[in-house]
């Protein structure tokens, strides 16, 4: 197969980039640093070609001179250092901006400063960025994105969702150029980066003056608790050419969930992968180094549940974001499907007060995080409704029996979707027809269930007959592992949690 040409250039741009990763390991430099510190860098470089090329922005002057690109390239070794580290600290006063989120708080990891040199001088110095086009700078910035989540040891892992997987979700809920369009967990922007190419390629030839206003500032946001992953946000909106750098700041680094939505962050689409993991809470260490977490519910009067389970919280949270007839796709975990308790209260909820139409169940193997069984839960927002619930039929796609997947030797792509898709019928969402791996389930049906449990099967899986359909060991022995990395860490929490909890008793004790 022939690469397109922009895919193989995006290709030597990621390679060339990647190598020098592992020379700065060296340095004390992690996957995810390096990626940071990339980020951080090639703003710079661009800002500056903008500036010089009348094509982009005229002459206009993003970063002032005495903290641009240029001083980094003038700077021998000896200053270079300092030179940097001024750079951040200046550009990073308005936190407010987009620049400033990119730049606040950022701090140079290359403490080597011959090393920094020849990062400066021959890796970023020597490619035009500007002059590949954005599409180019996008795929390669995603892609370094992706090695750096291949790096388990670094965590970065948690803030990726398959590319494939988010154009799948996209391609079905069909985002409009007056969409107002949210990911309230939104990682590295991989959500929102795709849902402005999707209006792009479908209605970029039609677009008002007013809606590619709109697009561009402020009709497509994201919300992150990270900062260090804000600012990788926001770095690749700017490079697909989303905001400005000098206005307002399109990720807002926050706590999603402490407060209920304001009338103005409302949204009619939101996409969004919550993080993976049970509790909400935080951990911090004092001065001794003692180390303590607390969980957190939060008590939010527009909740129909208190809970300190996050991703129940954040479905909740999604549903009050959304306005009338707003539209939701969300990744949960199995849990948030059969979970008693508050996930029951949840579940009924949903489906009463909004149009819970779509379930697609997925297959292990395909996110970084091991032993993650997760699903896309599609559902509409509507007006109350007390006399009849929303929610007609749920129809489930099971993408998950018989099919088997891995992060690198059989990796998901789009393709492997598209039956779904079909299924799903974005033009015709209410004229679908049952097939082997796709049913519909009515409310009463739904309702009738232990607990209201959406974890629905009705295939077979062929791994379970004798025979030819076994699959090979070395694929068993993966879901195995994966399995077991799922159980260890839930117990990790158990036993944190335990611990915590003596401390705390032995702490009142001593009090008293």
């Amino acid at each position: 197969m022939t690469i397109p040409k922009t895919a193989a250039e995006a290709k030597q741009l990621v390679d060339k980039l990647w190598s020098y990763c592992h020379v700065l390991r060296h340095d004390g430099v992690s996957t995810i640093d390096y990626v940071d510190q990339l980020t951080l860098l090639l703003f710079l470089k661009m800002a500056q070609e903008r500036a010089e090329r009348k094509a982009f922005g005229g002459g206009k002057e993003i970063v002032p001179k005495h903290l641009s690109w240029q001083t980094l390239v003038d700077s021998d070794a000896d200053e270079l250092r300092h030179t940097y580290e001024n750079i951040l600290e200046q550009l990073g006063k308005k936190p407010d901006t987009a620049l400033g989120l990119i730049y606040h708080g950022a701090e140079s990891k290359i403490r080597n400063a011959a090393t920094l040199k020849r990062l400066v001088v021959d890796l970023i110095d020597s490619v035009n960025w500007s002059g590949t086009g954005v599409d180019i700078k996008g795929d390669a910035y995603e892609a370094l994105l992706e090695k750096g989540a291949e790096d388990i040891k670094s965590g970065a892992g948690q803030y990726f969702t398959p590319r494939s997987l988010i154009d799948v979700i996209v391609r079905c809920v069909k985002p409009r150029p007056d969409d107002t369009i949210v990911d309230p967990a939104c990682g590295t922007g991989g959500f929102l980066l795709s849902a402005h190419d999707y209006i792009q390629r479908e209605h970029g030839e039609t677009l008002t003056k007013e809606e590619a206003q709109h697009l561009r500032n402020g009709g497509i946001s994201g919300v992150e608790l990270v900062h260090g992953t804000a600012r990788l946000a926001q770095m690749n909106l700017l490079l697909h050419g989303i905001g400005e750098a000098g206005g307002k700041a399109l990720i807002d680094v926050r706590d999603a969930l402490a407060r209920p939505p304001r009338a103005d962050e409302r949204a009619s689409l939101v996409l969004a992968n919550p993080p993976f993991g049970r509790k909400s809470g935080f951990t911090s260490i004092d001065e001794f180094g003692k180390v303590t977490r607390e969980d957190v519910s939060y008590d939010r009067s527009d909740f129909w549940v208190t809970t300190s389970n996050k991703q129940l919280n954040f479905v909740q949270h999604i549903a009050k974001l959304l306005t009338v007839d707003g539209r939701a796709a969300v990744v949960v975990p199995d849990n948030v499907l059969f979970e008693g308790g508050a996930g029951e209260t949840l579940r009924r909820k949903l489906l009463k007060e909004c149009d819970v139409h779509t379930l697609l169940r997925l297959p292990t193997g395909i996110f970084y995080a091991g032993g993650v069984k997760a699903n896309v839960l599609f559902f509409d927002a509507k007006r109350a409704r007390p006399e009849k619930p929303w929610t007609d039929k749920l129809w489930v796609y099971d993408f998950r029996t018989g099919e088997h997947f891995t992060l690198r030797q059989n990796k998901l792509q789009a393709h492997h979707l598209d039956d779904f898709v079909r299924c799903y019928k974005p033009d015709d969402r209410h004229n679908r027809t049952e097939t082997e791996r796709f049913k519909a389930f009515t409310h009463d049906e739904l309702v009738a269930r232990d607990k209201a449990n959406l974890d629905i099967t009705w295939l077979r899986d062929p791994d379970l007959d004798d025979g030819e359909n076994l699959q090979p060991p070395e694929v068993i022995a993966q879901e195995i592992v994966d399995d077991l990395q799922a159980a260890l860490t839930e117990f990790a929490s158990v036993a944190e949690a335990l611990q915590l909890a003596k401390a705390e008793r032995e702490g009142q004790v001593e009090d008293d």
